[in-house]
């Protein structure tokens, strides 16, 4: 659809569930962008959210040129983002979660701006987590999670380059002909369908660029329950990315071959002194490299949290990945054994 066609220039398609403590805030930092709001739509596919997120939502219809609440029964991030585009009638299509922060007024026009001066099909942003707002422990995550021993140091989502980039790990914005060429979000994927998404940007020889002034700001767990069960997730849609698209991704099978070789060890000592000396072993390097490294962290950040809390965040980014990568796995071995 183009642009003459909608009165909107600019779509924004909210997938959320349960986001009452941030949907509000994003949704009163879109309304004070430097941007036409009758040129804005809105789209918030809700995936039966439990809390008051929907009331939240529904209380803002007034304040854009459109504002929808509606159903995503199936509750995954690629079906609310499919729902969300598909509601939409916007040229340009921004993706945005309910727990975003926006660092400057100017995110909208320059989405559009940027659109339009280069003729890219995706832009790509990075997206920190380190909100002004946030605690001792969040603030440590979003360290952790932002180092080379927490994150890929080649994904592009800590970047400050400008310029055509590999959309892959950081492709957020889209020219609605895209989904025409290379089709919706996999909805088989509760995780990293973005992932798989901009890999078939790629794949289609798509223009993709990265732009600092599209930069959002994300908010990192508050607890490690909810990190654990974030980097799970992310785990598992990385074997399914992985499976689907035959690349091979080692930081991923390394964490699945560190759970994997613990955990075998751990039973073998239960039979053998040599299997218990070998496992305290590969505990004590393990627990060595992660407080060396976050004690690097402390003198490197200044902050006292890294030595507080790193021994707790690495081994549950390391392990929960490791993990999720390993039940993905076995999911897909147990179903082709049944078939």
């Amino acid at each position: 659809m183009t642009d003459g066609e909608s009165k909107y220039k600019l779509a924004v398609v909210m997938p959320v569930r349960n986001e009452e403590k941030y949907i509000g805030q994003t949704l009163d930092q879109l309304y004070l962008q430097d941007f036409p709001m009758d040129r804005l739509e809105i789209v918030i596919a809700d995936g039966n959210s439990t809390d008051n997120t929907r009331d939240i939502a529904q209380s803002y219809i007034n304040r854009f040129g459109s504002l929808k609440v509606i159903n995503n029964p199936k509750q995954l991030p690629s079906s609310g983002r499919n729902v969300g585009v598909k509601n939409s009638s916007a040229p340009y299509i921004l993706i945005l979660d309910g727990h975003t922060y926006l660092p400057t007024k100017n995110l909208l026009k320059s989405v559009v701006e940027i659109f339009e001066n280069t003729q890219a099909d995706c832009l790509c942003r990075s997206q920190p987590l380190n909100p002004p707002d946030i605690n001792e422990f969040e603030k440590t995550v979003s360290i952790c999670r932002a180092s080379d021993l927490g994150h890929n140091p080649d994904s592009d989502i800590y970047s400050d380059f400008e310029g055509s980039v590999d959309p892959t790990s950081s492709g957020a914005m889209y020219q609605r002909g895209v989904f025409d060429q290379i089709g919706y979000f996999d909805e088989e994927f509760d995780a990293c369908e973005d992932v798989d998404f901009n890999h078939r940007v790629k794949e289609a020889g798509l223009k993709s660029y990265l732009s600092p002034a599209l930069r959002v700001l994300y908010y990192p767990r508050s607890t490690i329950t909810g990190l654990w069960t974030q980097m799970t997730r992310y785990g598992m849609g990385r074997f399914n990315f992985s499976k689907k698209h035959s690349i091979f991704t080692p930081t991923h099978w390394i964490a699945a071959g560190l759970v994997v070789g613990l955990l075998f060890l751990m039973i073998l000592s239960f039979f053998s002194s040599q299997f218990l000396n070998l496992f305290r072993m590969g505990v004590s390097v393990y627990l060595l490299i992660v407080i060396s490294y976050s004690a690097f962290l402390y003198f490197k950040e200044k902050h006292f949290g890294c030595l507080l809390y790193g021994i707790l965040i690495f081994p549950t980014i390391h392990f929960g990945l490791g993990f999720g990568f390993l039940k993905a796995f076995c999911l897909d071995y147990t179903k082709k054994s049944k078939q």
